[in-house]
């Protein structure tokens, strides 16, 4: 018996617009269809060609119920993409506060890079989400820990001119 994604043949048409339409769901944050499909089996791990989850493209958006439905049914906090980047740093990095907070909550880790990739502290640092800088470290996130380019989320932070995020973390190193 074959399976549709298991390489033993080409995927078809109604399967490949089925997925289309899932990925959708999460981009939109259709969080009651999502988990209506969740329930009668489809995989809360389903990626795309891109390695980018349902729970990547949920947080992404910014989409909290969605993103509950999916860690609710077994989604993994820390999968990333063929980019190096978690659901949770794609939430700190367009500023969604509650979705990082309910990703901390499931499990997420806090100081998890990807190889290649950077932690959530550190896109959070670069693009001034000061209040998810503030969350993070509380949830224990340490900015001492290096990117793959031996950058800390202080360097991050001046290298991209998050005068917010910068500021507060100096301050705090030097406390």
């Amino acid at each position: 018996m074959t399976h549709p994604g298991d390489g033993s043949e080409p995927p078809n048409e109604e399967f490949l617009e089925f997925a289309r339409q899932v990925f959708q769901l999460a981009r939109t944050g259709d969080a009651q269809r999502l988990a209506s499909l969740l329930e009668k089996g489809l995989p809360p791990n389903m990626s795309n060609h891109k390695g980018d989850t349902l729970l990547m493209l949920a947080a992404y958006h910014g989409h909290i119920e969605a993103t509950k439905a999916l860690l609710d049914a077994g989604a993994e906090p820390d999968r990333y993409n063929d980019m190096a980047q978690t659901p949770m740093a794609a939430a700190a990095y367009k500023g969604y506060e509650a979705v990082v907070e309910r990703l901390l909550a499931a499990g997420a880790r806090p100081n998890f890079a990807p190889p290649g990739g950077k932690t959530p502290l550190m896109f959070a640092a670069m693009f001034n989400r000061l209040e998810i800088v503030k969350l993070l470290l509380q949830h224990d996130a340490d900015p001492a820990v290096l990117s793959s380019e031996g950058l800390d989320a202080l360097s991050l932070a001046r290298s991209m001119g998050a005068a917010d995020t910068a500021a507060f973390l100096e301050m705090r190193m030097a406390a």
